[in-house]
């Protein structure tokens, strides 16, 4: 831990630079380009595919007048929060399936046309254009061909129709104004100047399946919450259709809202009317009977003692029968409420429930019907809040039929206390003479009965009145009107996310890249990996090289910015072992094909033009090509020395570089970490630093085989090469754990083939300063924008935009 914490604090200071992130970015525009591009064409493809919706939007007023009905069954009002609850309760009602039905009835839309487009093939509306005179000649509501037909017109006698019967595809040509039978339906079609080039396309309606495109479509809403102001709005694919289907939704609704406030009071009137009927009777048979009576018993009158108990009877018994009609009325309604469905409005009270117990039940069961129309529109009808609200219902249901009952059981209650009033009276009549108490009865039969037909008589004149005064509880506030402009999709707002979506997706793909990068690529990625120092970064070899390395740029292009990178290298490493007469360098890297004798052979190079003695040693025993870069055999070499098979003067050939000389590797041996190892190696290098100032030393990669060990131990300067873009991030860290193993202090790293890529490189900035950078700092340049300076023959690169160089 302490070696480890003593390396960290060997790192330089990075610090984050903000400038390299947006030139990072910049370095792949074109992605970001592309993805754009891509991402708007697909916008453009969706929104071609995809068919627009239009909205269109009409107001209307809830009033809230109380309807005046009866006094034998008074006509409602809810009390409570009335607008909240009734425009809850008018919402659910404007969107009922009845409303609707007869609103798509009012359309009178059997046939929908369309004209076939290219792209979408079950085409474009036409509503409420008709183009094609189709007349129906038998038609099944409940089984009829529902699927579409195509027309084509061929000439002014005959035209084609394509369908699809059983799952097969037929196309058929018929004459015009014959009968033509398609499934169960029969239909004609006459001539319709069209052109010849249109296919239009056409199918039947049932009122009954456009009202789930009708009502899919529908939302009813407060202006204002509270308000008894609603908007409609209607989406559909044609503009036209939700404009009117809206208009007939409203007229339907006032209709239906005026039928349901005159219910009441016609259905009172029937029942005055039924009673009526027979009251007439029976006045008509005590009026003959009294007049018989008096015929016969030549009895005209009776005193005035027997009047005033006929008066008070006959009051008792007209009580009663009226108390009798509104047990019946209540039983009535009683029953309306028993077999109403759950999502019918109780829209009444009735006498004799007028107290603020039944009220208050009756605005609830209001209240949660209204909120079991909001529940439903969320959840299914199996849902547990649904089942909720279902037993509420029921229970608020139950209460309100036994406050019925009690209602009944009070007024049978009044019925008895009459009879026992009637009982004394009946008692004082009977003491009165038989003929005189026989007249008694028959008047008061027919006054009584002429008494309740007068009082009913009253009553359905009241109720002919309600009715007629009764006006509809909505006001149509403004007409919807077709709205051209679609509502969906959001062409600006999808083509918007479209492009930023593009953007996101460019960056993204930069970040993964970088992120699944496993490779270095620029020097500041070394520096935040290692703590050993970097002497050079050599730019990459400007041209394509062949399979030897037969061409050292150093020496054919000397003004080059690859052969200025390599002479940077050479500088830095006359300042180490500078106390050595003649160094060592070894060099070597992780891997195969990360340049090592690439960099061997240029640095001998450009070292031997500055009147350095240097000798190149092939000491790669396994797969060395340094022989091959210098047109040479490599039948005797550092093999056949290592193995006592030649000498130090049968190895070493005279190159054609001045100052250069060179050992090849020689025959692969069986053994080749054994005899790098053996005595006979540092025999060799200590002879050769008799002769030379600098001994370069290729090896073999170190992270494959050990061969390479002996040599960094017994060298002046260990040569570590990383190569940019082919090197992983795991090879930087390897001089650093070599000089920790052998105890070694004289690693350096160079960067091999270095040439800018943004798109990989650290967007950290190293900074020289501080005490945690170390103490071995070497000066050099990556010449990352110094090309067109004029001092380099490579100087003139052209650009990526300039054509003439794709001709060249």
């Amino acid at each position: 831990m302490e070696e480890t914490n003593k390396i960290q604090q060997k790192l330089p200071n990075q610090e984050f630079d903000y400038f390299k992130i947006a030139k990072i970015i910049i370095s792949r525009w074109y992605w970001i380009v592309a993805s754009m591009m891509l991402c708007y064409i697909a916008a453009d493809v969706y929104l071609w595919y995809t068919p627009k919706t239009y909205a269109t939007t009409a107001s209307m007023k809830l009033e809230d007048k109380k309807t005046e009905l009866s006094d034998i069954v008074p006509s409602i009002g809810n009390s409570g929060d009335k607008n909240v609850s009734r425009v809850q309760t008018e919402t659910f009602v404007i969107q009922s399936r009845n409303v609707i039905l007869n609103a798509v009835k009012d359309l009178n839309y059997p046939i929908s046309f369309y004209v076939a487009g290219r792209v979408r093939t079950n085409g474009y509306e036409l509503y409420p254009a008709r183009p094609l005179n189709i007349k129906i000649i038998k038609f099944d509501s409940l089984n009829f061909y529902t699927g579409l037909i195509t027309y084509k017109a061929i000439s002014k006698n005959e035209f084609t129709l394509g369908y699809n019967i059983n799952g097969a595809d037929v196309s058929k040509t018929f004459l015009y104004n014959n009968p033509i039978d398609i499934g169960s339906t029969t239909f004609s079609i006459s001539y319709a100047d069209v052109s010849k080039n249109t296919v239009y396309l056409f199918n039947f309606n049932n009122p009954e399946a456009l009202v789930s495109r009708a009502r899919g479509g529908l939302g009813v809403s407060e202006v204002i919450k509270n308000s008894n102001i609603v908007y409609l709005r209607e989406s559909d694919s044609n503009p036209q259709f939700a404009a009117d289907i809206v208009n007939a939704i409203m007229k339907e609704y006032v209709i239906y809202d005026r039928n349901k406030k005159q219910q009441s009071s016609s259905q009172i009137i029937n029942f005055i009317d039924s009673q009526l009927d027979t009251i007439s009777e029976r006045v008509k048979r005590s009026e003959n009977a009294i007049e018989d009576f008096k015929k016969n018993s030549k009895l005209m009158d009776v005193n005035s003692a027997a009047q005033t108990q006929i008066t008070k009877a006959n009051d008792i018994v007209a009580q009663q029968d009226l108390l009798k009609i509104q047990i019946s009325s209540i039983e009535e309604a009683k029953q309306h409420i028993i077999n109403g469905k759950d999502n019918v409005n109780v829209n009444f009270t009735i006498d004799g429930m007028s107290d603020p117990l039944a009220n208050s039940m009756i605005t609830n069961y209001n209240s949660l019907l209204a909120d079991r129309y909001t529940l439903i529109k969320t959840y299914s009808i199996n849902s547990q809040p649904i089942k909720d609200i279902d037993h509420q219902i029921a229970k608020v249901k139950s209460a309100i039929i036994d406050n019925i009952n009690q209602s009944i059981l009070h007024f049978h209650q009044k019925i008895a206390y009459l009879d026992k009033q009637l009982g004394g009276i009946n008692q004082k009549i009977e003491k009165m003479p038989l003929a005189e108490r026989e007249l008694v009865s028959l008047n008061r039969d027919f006054e009584i009965n002429e008494k309740v037909y007068s009082l009913l008589s009253e009553k359905r004149i009241d109720a002919q009145i309600s009715r007629s005064a009764i006006a509809a509880g909505a006001t149509i506030i403004e007409q919807a009107q077709a709205n051209l402009s679609p509502v969906a999709p959001d062409e600006h707002g999808i083509r918007r996310n479209a492009i930023i979506m593009g953007l996101l997706i460019g960056l993204g793909v930069i970040v993964l890249i970088r992120i699944l990068n496993p490779y270095i690529y620029d020097k500041e990625t070394v520096e935040s990996l290692t703590a050993i120092p970097i002497i050079g970064v050599i730019r990459k070899f400007p041209h394509k090289m062949d399979e030897n390395n037969t061409d050292i740029l150093v020496l054919s292009q000397p003004r080059s910015v690859f052969a200025e990178s390599v002479r940077a290298v050479r500088t830095n490493l006359s300042f180490l072992a500078s106390e050595k007469d003649s160094k060592v360098i070894c060099v070597t890297s992780e891997v195969a094909g990360e340049g090592k004798s690439f960099v061997a052979i240029n640095l001998s190079s450009t070292l031997s033009l500055i009147d350095k003695r240097i000798i190149l040693i092939a000491a790669d025993l396994r797969r060395s090509k340094l022989h091959k870069t210098f047109h040479l055999p490599n039948d005797v070499g550092l093999s056949n020395y290592l193995a006592n098979q030649a000498e130090i003067d049968d190895i070493i050939i005279h190159t054609y570089q001045h100052n250069l000389d060179f050992i090849p590797s020689g025959p692969v041996p069986p053994n080749p970490s054994e005899l790098l190892h053996s005595s006979r190696m540092s025999l060799l290098i200590a002879a050769l630093r008799e002769r030379y100032d600098i001994i370069m030393i290729d090896t073999a990669p170190v992270g494959l085989v050990s061969d390479s060990i002996p040599l960094i131990r017994m060298s002046d300067i260990n040569v570590f090469v990383i190569r940019s873009g082919k090197s992983k991030f795991y090879s930087a860290t390897i001089p650093q754990r070599v000089d920790q193993e052998y105890n070694l202090n004289n690693s350096v790293i160079i960067l091999n083939a270095f040439e800018e890529d943004l798109l990989h490189s650290r967007y950290y900035t190293t900074k020289f300063t501080g005490e945690n950078y170390g103490s071995r700092y070497y000066y050099y340049s990556d010449y990352i924008g110094y090309e067109s300076s004029g001092y380099y023959v490579d100087s003139n690169k052209k650009k990526w935009w300039d054509i003439r160089r794709w001709f060249k």
